[in-house]
């Protein structure tokens, strides 16, 4: 199935979509340490990207009638910074906000569906009246904004045109649920909203995959049955003892119906320690120690045993806490970028161009390769099923 991909970044979401079936179109971002990523992934051939076509520029430079035939799906994720929680926090006022020209792809190039990932900022209650009225646009996409007409003023149109019922024109059934990636096997505690879109002439009904993991299912392979110590040769007098992992463990009722949750050990298996074993460290891409790590209030790093915190880019250089390992004598580092890219769940053949805090910044706002795969995944298989 084709697709186009926007707000490309160092490739996360188009990864996942491409794993899915899609076949990228268009695959569109304009920072260049992202696109050199692109790059150096094509040029080595890559499985999923070495077939990308890959317009470096602005998006809303970008003549979506260069490009002919049916599209099935239109994926990206805006620039999430307006409505980040590290971020600041502007929402529809900040210049960074790409939901009007993740609006006009759509009505351009009448995919299929769209599938759109953003931060779960966007959905704090600052933002309610600009959430909805980005789920009024992706349903409507139409109706756009009259000359010297502001959003507000827009948003109250788009309430009339929904309530009359009956919608005619190009118009969408969307479905919107805030996922935690750690809930489908992503070694992260990464939380992101996504909104999906049908086509409504399509008569699909849709909803999100069910989650596959759960934290009980990991609490019971620690502390239950003891598998994930023995699996990773974990002596007992390693495993943690802390009150608050006691109090986790007496949430316990009953043998687990999904997995377990991916832990940070999990992620990095098979990955020597780039402080203690450079040598052999070097033998895997991106995979280099980064000094400097420091732990501070709020900012200890994740624990090896859980799924990590999630990764940021940060407005100034990466976040001293998020980004650092704490092991469990309570030492700290941070994540090598190779690690960094096994936690968002991207191959290890896929290499990042750039320094360490360029290619962490790449990291910090990508979507996690298997989580896109799993929601890209679904709609494949509805749209194939709606075409037979």
């Amino acid at each position: 199935m084709r697709s186009i991909e926007l707000f490309a970044g160092a490739g996360g979401l188009g990864l996942g979509a491409s794993r899915a079936g899609f076949r990228p179109e268009a695959v569109i971002e304009w920072d260049r340490y992202c696109c050199d990523t692109i790059r150096e992934n094509k040029a080595r051939g890559h499985a999923q990207a070495s077939h990308w076509p890959l317009f470096q520029g602005d998006v809303r430079a970008f003549d979506y009638g260069t490009i002919g035939g049916e599209i099935d799906l239109v994926s990206g994720g805006p620039p999430c910074q307006p409505f980040s929680i590290c971020g600041k926090h502007a929402g529809p006022l900040d210049a960074r906000d790409m939901f009007p020209e993740t609006v006009r792809a759509i009505r351009e190039i009448q995919p299929r569906a769209f599938m759109v990932e953003n931060v779960k900022g966007l959905t704090r209650s600052a933002f309610a009246s600009y959430l909805e009225y980005i789920r009024l646009q992706l349903t409507y996409p139409e109706i756009v904004s009259r000359s010297r007409e502001d959003w507000a003023d827009h948003h109250s149109r788009l309430e009339r045109h929904h309530i009359q019922g009956k919608p005619s024109g190009l118009h969408y059934r969307l479905v919107m649920r805030v996922l935690n990636a750690a809930d489908y096997g992503v070694p992260q505690k990464r939380e992101r909203v996504f909104l999906v879109g049908f086509r409504a002439d399509l008569d699909i009904e849709w909803n999100f995959p069910p989650p596959t993991h759960s934290e009980g299912a990991l609490m019971w392979t620690q502390w239950r049955t003891g598998e994930y110590w023995e699996r990773h040769r974990v002596a007992k007098h390693q495993r943690p003892t802390d009150t608050a992992v006691r109090a986790r463990r007496g949430r316990l009722d009953g043998p687990p119906t999904v997995l377990p949750w991916a832990t940070v050990r999990d992620a990095i298996s098979g990955l020597p320690d780039p402080e203690k074993h450079p040598v052999a460290a070097d033998n895997f891409p991106n995979h280099r120690f980064q000094p400097g790590a420091r732990s501070y209030p709020g900012h200890t790093g994740s624990p090896i045993d859980e799924p990590a915190k999630t990764l940021k880019a940060g407005d100034h250089g990466v976040p001293g806490g998020e980004n650092m390992l704490r092991r469990s004598d309570g030492s700290i580092r941070y994540f090598s970028v190779r690690e960094s890219a096994r936690l968002q769940t991207f191959p290890d053949d896929f290499l990042f161009h750039g320094s360490w805090t360029e290619t962490m910044r790449q990291l910090g706002n990508a979507v996690p390769v298997h989580l896109a795969e799993v929601v890209a995944g679904s709609i494949h298989s509805q749209l194939r099923s709606a075409a037979r």
